[in-house]
This record gives C-alpha cells, structure tokens and sequence, in this order.
C-alpha cells in the first residue's frame, strides 16, 4: 500500500466495540492507545479482529486542544 498521507502508525487491535452502523477499533501502538471510527462494513471487509495487525493512517486538517476550566 502505498499512501501520500505520512502519518502511519503500525499498531495491533486490542477491542472492537460495534454499533448498528459505526465501530470504534481500539489500537494499541507501541503502548499509545488510538480509537478509530470506521464503519461496521470496513470492520467485515478487512477482516479486523483483536490481534490484527494493521497501519493506522491519519489525516488530519485540526487538531483541537483544550485545558481544564
């Protein structure tokens, strides 16, 4: 695979949490957690379950911060 995005992040999946039509794919890269939302079809296509290894892409146009009132 070969991308343009230079964000990839090599990660292990340690949960999948399905809703109706959304999933939440819990990754464990290098001890970071990341959670990705992907449909519940990309979930079946790629064949995703815990103990997959997979390349987290991210592509992001903000990145939000806020502190503590």
């Amino acid at each position: 695979m070969r991308l343009s995005a230079r964000n990839n992040i090599h990660a292990t999946v340690t949960a999948i949490n399905q809703g109706e039509a959304i999933a939440n794919v819990v990754l464990d890269a290098g001890g970071t957690r990341l959670v990705a939302s992907i449909t519940v079809e990309a979930v079946r296509e790629l064949g995703l379950a815990e103990g997959s290894a997979v390349v987290a892409v991210i592509k992001a146009s903000d990145v939000i911060v806020g502190v503590p009132d």
